[in-house]
């Protein structure tokens, strides 16, 4: 395990920094497939993102945990912006940096994540030739998920107050007055608005999984790039990579990745369902992760 920087050429200027995670006895002599890891909203590379990268790399993949432009130890203004379509770049800017490695076979590259992290990397897949399988866990689709809200029980339109919201934002920050923030899961337990988002609240605010550079909010103004924000879009034309998606059986956000999986063109798709487990469970809870970790190391060995 090592940790490097990324310089990316998305046009922001931003340098990612990310962690490879490396098999046992791995020579770099030799040539392997590697795996991105890209982490939930509000998330870093030091929490599900680089458990999930060690478990990969402890089945003979080579893997890169990576923080997002604008949050981390990645550097962008403001801090904490959550744009979607530079998420979804910093899974490509990964794979560009892949690409220059000797040990890494460039035909052999996949990609996973995490929550909203693994909507972003279907999105970079149907954007991304060089992306050759893809992996999901815990999907959400961010747009979806504001939009819809985390069962899928809001109409479109009715999120319409969001992007007035982000609008607004976006004015106050030009004015001075500080950046509005808005958060990514809830700030105080009593906030949460049922068990399984409690446990968002405990895993980013208690010593379960805290870290201090997650601090579990958004800028406001990110709003108005979120809500349109489809990480599905022309996905039944050309996501057409295979495809493992791992979702919980009691994951109120479980709707996302059967969308998914109905909309995602490949023939060669496919989801596991780990019993008993919710959204969060897959971040850090044995033996759901260990279960999820197998799952998409055998299938990124067999297709890659």
């Amino acid at each position: 395990m090592h940790n490097v920087t990324i310089h990316t050429l998305n046009g922001h200027g931003i340098t990612l920094a990310a962690v490879i995670h490396q098999p046992a006895g791995f020579d770099a002599g030799k040539q392997y497939p590697a795996i991105v890891v890209a982490h939930p909203g509000g998330g870093v590379k030091e929490q599900a993102a680089g458990l999930y990268a060690q478990k990969l790399a402890e089945q003979g993949l080579l893997a890169i945990a990576f923080d997002a432009s604008y949050q981390g130890e990645s550097t962008g203004l403001p801090r904490q912006l959550e744009n979607p379509h530079v998420r979804t770049e910093d899974i490509s800017a990964v794979v560009d940096y892949l690409t220059t490695l000797p040990y890494v076979n460039p035909a052999r590259i996949g990609a996973m994540g995490i929550c909203a992290g693994a909507g972003y990397t279907a999105n970079a897949a149907i954007n991304d030739r060089r992306i050759k399988a893809v992996g999901t866990v815990s999907a959400v689709n961010i747009g979806q998920m504001f939009r819809n809200g985390w069962e899928n029980t809001v109409k479109d339109a009715d999120a319409l107050p969001y992007i007035e919201h982000g609008s607004q934002a976006r004015s106050s920050d030009a004015k001075g007055a500080g950046l509005a923030t808005l958060p990514l899961a809830p700030m105080r337990e009593e906030d949460a608005p049922n068990e399984e988002l409690r446990e968002a609240w405990e895993y980013y605010h208690t010593p379960r999984a805290q870290h201090p550079n997650a601090p579990g909010f958004m800028t406001a103004r990110s709003l108005s790039q979120i809500i349109t924000y489809d990480a599905y879009n022309k996905a039944e034309a050309f996501l057409t990579q295979p495809l493992q998606i791992v979702a919980g059986t009691q994951a109120g956000s479980k709707w996302m990745s059967d969308d998914l999986l109905v909309r995602a063109a490949s023939s060669d798709k496919h989801m596991h369902l780990i019993e008993g487990a919710n959204h969060m469970s897959l971040y850090d809870k044995q033996p759901y992760v260990n279960e999820a970790a197998t799952v998409l190391a055998d299938f990124f060995q067999s297709r890659l």
